[in-house]
């Protein structure tokens, strides 16, 4: 494992923040590193490995296309691509049944935004404090968090951009006005602290924008492909957006994002975005492979209940370092009264791989394929690490 460390550390950017561990193999929701040390899963690959890790299907998928044809452009139509374009029409509210295929997150973010300003000619953006939705230019200016910007000059980079209490309906009102192309919300913060939204907020919020002629746009990014218990978060709030953006988990861990979107936008103008790799046959086999999955397994079901499995046992762990445990669905956070940092370390010492979510939050976000055991263990786990 030392030689791998060695070997990255000596051309990586130094951008990230690493542990000491070199994941080499995945199964389901197990990982095992360089020495052959076995853990589970609570990263899931940052919310991209809904499915878990090695599945045969989507891995089939990948290899047949691969040798059939890996790159082609949306200059030339495709027979996966309109294949999958098939399966998210399928999966998708009716309304939001035109869609442009990326490649992360960010640029899901990064193109809704963009779409907003052409659709409506307008130029400012409202998003929420603690609101995560990526860190290139365009996304990090809905991004709350200050420290991402400051390198950039901060907030007098990005003006057009608003930021208001998540969670405070009577903010909305003031803050979206005539001038607003788009408010743009999580509906689980995720990077914020696992902070769900609360269904007053969400409808309020599709309210004002109505009323005022801006553009709902809601970010999926995590919290899509079964995640919360739904196909999609919206289902559970019961709203249909003017634009949604999904990533992570939408092709079993290849890259690749997408927006969907009304007809409401109008015609967006020829050639004013594209991506090279946006669509390209071999995300889009995996794409409908890893859609497939999802629905054979029922996910969304097995998010609901290992993920109350998983809330309730963290809830019933009796420490006073514990402010909170909150969640929706396989998505779900203890704040603590402290920093998280040595908590988090405890549980991979004891062989759980979790993630934070701010300063003070353990985030849990495991493959939903995790079986009932293995929430268990992740459970005795927390426990000790907290005793």
């Amino acid at each position: 494992m030392s030689d791998i460390i060695a070997r990255e550390d000596a051309h990586t950017s130094g951008l990230y923040q690493k542990r000491a561990l070199a994941i080499v193999r995945g199964e389901g929701a197990r990982l095992w590193d360089a020495n052959g040390h076995e853990y589970i899963d609570c990263v899931g690959g940052q919310g991209s490995a809904n499915l878990g890790h090695g599945n045969a299907v989507v891995a089939d998928a990948i290899a047949t296309q691969a040798r059939s044809l890996a790159s082609s452009t949306e200059l030339f139509y495709s027979d996966r691509r309109a294949e999958l374009y098939g399966v998210l029409a399928r999966i998708l509210p009716r309304d939001l049944d035109r869609v442009f295929l990326c490649n992360s997150g960010t640029e899901a973010l990064e193109g809704a935004f963009k779409f907003a300003r052409m659709a409506t000619k307008r130029p400012r953006v409202v998003a929420t404090m603690r609101g995560f939705h990526g860190k290139t230019m365009g996304a990090l200016a809905a991004t709350w968090g200050p420290e991402y910007r400051e390198a950039l000059g901060g907030d007098a980079l990005f003006p057009g951009t608003a930021h208001i209490p998540f969670n405070k309906t009577e903010a909305l009102d003031a803050a979206i006005t005539p001038e607003t192309a788009a408010f743009v919300i999580e509906l689980v913060q995720g990077e914020g602290g696992v902070r769900p939204a609360s269904p007053e907020f969400v409808a309020e919020a599709g309210r004002v924008c109505k009323t005022r002629g801006a553009l709902l746009i809601v970010d999926e990014v995590q919290t899509g492909f079964c995640r919360t218990g739904s196909m999609f978060a919206i289902e559970r709030y019961g709203i249909v957006p003017d634009v949604l953006c999904l990533a992570k988990s939408i092709a079993g861990g290849v890259p690749m994002g997408a927006i969907a979107f009304a007809r409401s936008l109008g015609d967006l103008p020829k050639r004013s975005h594209s991506s090279t790799f946006g669509g390209n046959p071999l995300a889009c086999a995996a794409a409908i492979a890893a859609i497939g999955e999802m629905e054979r397994l029922d996910l969304a079901r097995c998010a609901r209940e290992r993920g109350e499995q998983l809330v309730d046992g963290l809830r019933g762990i009796e420490s006073p370092r514990i402010r909170e445990v909150r969640g929706l669905g396989l998505l779900c956070g203890i704040e603590l009264k402290e920093n998280a940092g040595p908590t988090i370390k405890a549980l991979q010492d004891r062989g759980v791989l979790a993630l934070g979510a701010g300063p003070t939050v353990v985030r849990y976000l495991p493959p939903l394929v995790i079986t009932a055991a293995q929430v268990d263990a992740v459970i005795a786990a927390t426990a000790a690490a907290l005793s």
